[in-house]
């Protein structure tokens, strides 16, 4: 029993961090994952490309949606275990929701695997990868604002403290993403600075709910990027060409959206920087299985 999925990766509109209600949009970079169910109980899982990389959200994805969907594909009394590879155009670390779309594409391949993928509901689907990453400590927040963005494409609005999706819309920009040569781990965000603009992030989760996700990137981006010192001068060359322009989660990455031409005009000088620029398309579609 083999299944394989596919997930794309996000940019931020708001940062959940501050208060638990966050924003995102897919992007088209995708991770995808192969699952091969066993049936010797273990659970074992390798990322391409990265041999010593941590597998603990890949597993632990595994492992939920086996304990949840099992008996439901007949396998209650099998001690069903699973091999799984993953692998992935998102840059680890970055910014880039790279966890996410990894916990995302994985759930759905073991639900593909046990065959049941087309009776589960994408939300339910993203909320058991939410709940393995906590389970494995990769997520200040439980990321699902970023992982509905994965699962369902569009912009989502959500509350993250209630895995609650508040709205959901299509999105028709391009997004420009400049990736500086560091890297940046959620997990060690200084939660307690992002805390204290909470009044700001207030507002631009009132932006974003009325639909004006791009002023709502502008202002997340120079917030975030005090709260989390990262420079703004990015940002700056971006404005007031872009529709909007924010740091992606907690860094290290920038995400600038809007029309081709603005955005070339923003690449000219974001490549001026060391580091890594890309130009590509949103995704109003989210993850699917192969």
């Amino acid at each position: 029993m083999n299944g394989q999925a596919a997930a794309p990766a996000a940019g931020t509109v708001l940062n959940a961090l501050a208060t638990g209600t966050g924003s995102a949009f897919a992007i088209d970079l995708e991770t995808t994952a192969a699952v091969e169910l066993v049936d010797d109980g273990e659970v074992t899982a390798e990322i391409a490309g990265h041999p010593d990389a941590d597998t603990a959200l890949v597993e632990r994805c595994v492992e939920r949606t086996l304990e949840r969907y099992a008996a439901d594909a007949g396998l209650a009394e099998t001690a069903v275990g699973a091999d799984v590879r993953t692998e992935s155009e998102v840059p680890m670390a970055s910014g880039l929701k790279s966890s996410s779309a990894a916990a995302n594409a994985t759930v759905l391949a073991t639900l593909d695997a046990l065959e049941i993928a087309d009776a589960v509901e994408p939300v339910d689907a993203c909320r058991l990868g939410v709940q393995a990453a906590r389970d494995a400590g990769v997520t200040a927040t439980g990321a699902f604002d970023d992982a509905s963005a994965s699962m369902l494409g569009g912009v989502t609005v959500t509350d993250n403290t209630a895995d609650e999706l508040l709205a959901r819309e299509r999105v028709e920009w391009e997004a420009l993403i400049y990736t500086p040569p560091e890297r940046s781990f959620s997990a060690d965000a200084d939660v307690s600075a992002c805390e204290r603009i909470a009044p700001l992030a207030e507002l631009i989760a009132e932006l974003a709910l009325e639909g004006r996700y791009g002023e709502a990137m502008s202002v997340n981006g120079f917030a975030f990027c005090a709260a989390l010192e990262f420079p703004t001068a990015p940002l700056l060359e971006a404005l007031p060409a872009v529709d909007g322009v924010s740091l992606s989660g907690t860094g290290p990455s920038y995400v600038a959206v809007g029309d081709r031409t603005a955005l070339e005009d923003v690449r000219e000088r974001w490549e001026a920087r060391a580091g890594t620029t890309r130009l590509v398309e949103t995704r109003n579609d989210g993850a699917r299985t192969l």
